[in-house]
């Protein structure tokens, strides 16, 4: 490496300046467009990423700053963090990739004389020296030496128990079977949900007296990123539970809270949610599938698709429209409608309902499915809260949760990638050596590790603010956005360190790929997701 020790110490202790320099750009962005520029969809969406990565930078400095306190920051943890920040701070200046071929640009967002604040020494110094080929090669070494292409992630100490105890169920339980479930399109087997139930996966975040662990967001971050680095399938089982906990949790009635959460917790019943229809997508407000009051409660009437693990659901989050004269989110309600578990064979046998599989390209271990419903009953105390017209709103306040806990999702995804790439190059020889000594391949991996920490964190401080019951949108909506787009990037990459192994499917980072796709896409797509921190920062 070219640059000494001291220079990298040098630019190290540049961080807490380089944060401060940013300040102009983080007020800025948060202020109204150019008059010209006001309706340009571009425009929006390329300052929610400009806001992302400055809220990522503000995180790899508090990261950088909290670790060396913690006499924790390694020469690898260090090397990378100046790596992810020159990174970015040249991308945010010359040219960020909202997605392939979408590249936005200071002038493009209203700064056409140069972004504020980037004039100064701390911010020039890491732009030119942050991210440099002799650094990333000395990382490259430092990964090799370790022989594992992670940064410490600066857990405290239960955190880490936690991951340690996932990670080994994980690399024992899933991650051996992850490719022929994915291969063979088999449901994650029964025996695997009841071994994730006991270790209470399913009642991470609800409180004790329903039955649950009590743990925080953090916890469930951990979990998940663990669970889906083995297979997103697998860290996926979680996700239905969280968000219908957090439903009754937040909106049941006593009744409804006794009733479902101690049965959710243990894993005995297992929910999923019935929000999207076939020409709705992302405009929830817009639902049609009704459901019509009787003598006894309501009949559902409608069709609902992208239902991930409906067969085997016990009881289903339904969003349907109570009132039909109210075509907004007005009129829409929340159900705790249960139904019978089905199979491959009968999927829906329930009078009222049917439905089948949505054959599908990755995050196959749980299936999706299209389902039509026709005078499914289900009875008056299935109302959420039994507060008719409230299911919007009540839906709207687990969306942070989801979007952070598809963020850890996407890192775990991430890391699966490098682990496969990183095994790969060391094995594959080609010209007479491991083709990770070919600097093409190794800066590749090093890039990945580098954004994997920077997501990490961004994802972290999304879950610590929901924990200590701050507002957290914002930050849940950019670490989403980023998180998925660092997934696909690693899973792309490395099947291309794979070369036509990688197109093979015998090859797991082929299921990677095909997993890593869908992030982008559900939980709210990249591009609402970035209309939606646009909205914000304009608030």
């Amino acid at each position: 490496m070219t640059d000494s020790s001291s220079d990298t110490n040098a630019l190290l202790a540049l961080l807490p300046n380089a944060a401060e320099q940013l300040a102009p750009l983080h007020a800025a962005l948060r202020g109204p467009l150019p008059s010209d520029m006001a309706d340009s969809q571009f425009a929006r969406h390329g300052r929610a990423w400009a806001a992302t990565y400055v809220e990522t930078l503000q995180q790899l400095s508090a990261y950088s700053q909290n670790m060396q306190q913690a006499d924790r920051l390694g020469e690898l943890e260090i090397n990378l963090t100046l790596v992810a920040y020159g990174e970015y701070l040249n991308q945010l200046s010359g040219g960020l990739p909202m997605s392939q071929g979408e590249i936005v640009r200071p002038a493009d967002i209203g700064f056409a004389n140069g972004l504020p604040g980037f004039d100064g020494a701390a911010l020039k110094q890491l732009m030119a020296h942050g991210n440099t080929a002799a650094r990333r090669r000395h990382i490259a070494a430092l990964i090799l030496q370790s022989g594992t292409p992670e940064a410490d992630a600066g857990l405290d100490d239960t955190h880490q128990m936690i991951r340690d105890q996932f990670r080994r169920f994980a690399e024992a339980e899933v991650r051996p079977f992850a490719h022929d479930w994915h291969l063979q399109d088999q449901l994650i087997p029964l025996e695997v949900i009841g071994q994730l139930a006991q270790m209470g996966v399913f009642g991470l975040t609800v409180p004790e007296e329903f039955g649950g662990m009590g743990l925080g967001k953090q916890a469930m971050c951990v979990v998940s990123e663990e669970l889906s680095r083995g297979y997103i399938g697998v860290g996926s089982l979680g996700t239905r539970t969280d968000i219908a906990a957090e439903l009754i949790l937040q909106n049941g009635t006593p009744a409804q809270k006794q009733k479902y959460l101690p049965a959710i917790a243990d894993g005995s019943m297992l929910p999923t949610a019935v929000f999207t229809e076939p020409n709705t997508g992302s405009d929830l407000a817009s639902l049609s599938t009704r459901a019509v009051k009787t003598e006894s409660g309501y009949e559902i009437i409608g069709a609902k698709t992208w239902i991930t693990h409906g067969a085997r659901a016990d009881v289903m989050t339904l969003l349907a429209r109570t009132d039909p004269y109210n075509k907004g989110h007005g009129g829409l309600s929340m159900f705790l409608a249960e139904k019978p578990r089905g199979s491959d064979d009968a999927p829906f046998p329930a009078e009222g309902m049917d439905g089948g599989e949505i054959e599908v390209l990755g995050y196959r271990g749980m299936k999706e499915y299209d389902i039509a419903f026709d005078g499914f009953a289900v009875p008056d105390d299935a109302v959420l809260g039994e507060a008719e017209g409230s299911g919007f709103k009540q839906l709207m306040k687990t969306f942070e949760s989801a979007r952070i806990q598809t963020a850890a999702r996407a890192i775990g995804v991430a890391q699966s990638a490098v682990d496969l790439a990183f095994q790969y190059a060391q094995d594959r020889k080609q010209f007479g050596k491991a083709i990770f000594d070919f600097e093409r391949v190794s800066g590749k991996i090093v890039m990945m590790v580098a954004e994997i920490l920077a997501a990490r964190q961004l994802t972290y401080f999304a879950a610590k603010r929901k924990e200590d019951g701050e507002r957290c949108d914002l930050e849940a909506g950019m670490a989403k956005l980023l998180a998925a787009r660092v997934a696909w990037s690693a899973a792309d990459n490395g099947l291309q360190i794979h070369g036509g192994n990688g197109f093979a499917l015998e090859y797991p980072i082929s299921r990677v790929l095909c997993d890593a796709r869908i992030l982008n896409i559900f939980e709210g797509a990249a591009e609402i997701q970035a209309d939606i921190i646009a909205r914000r920062l304009s608030d």
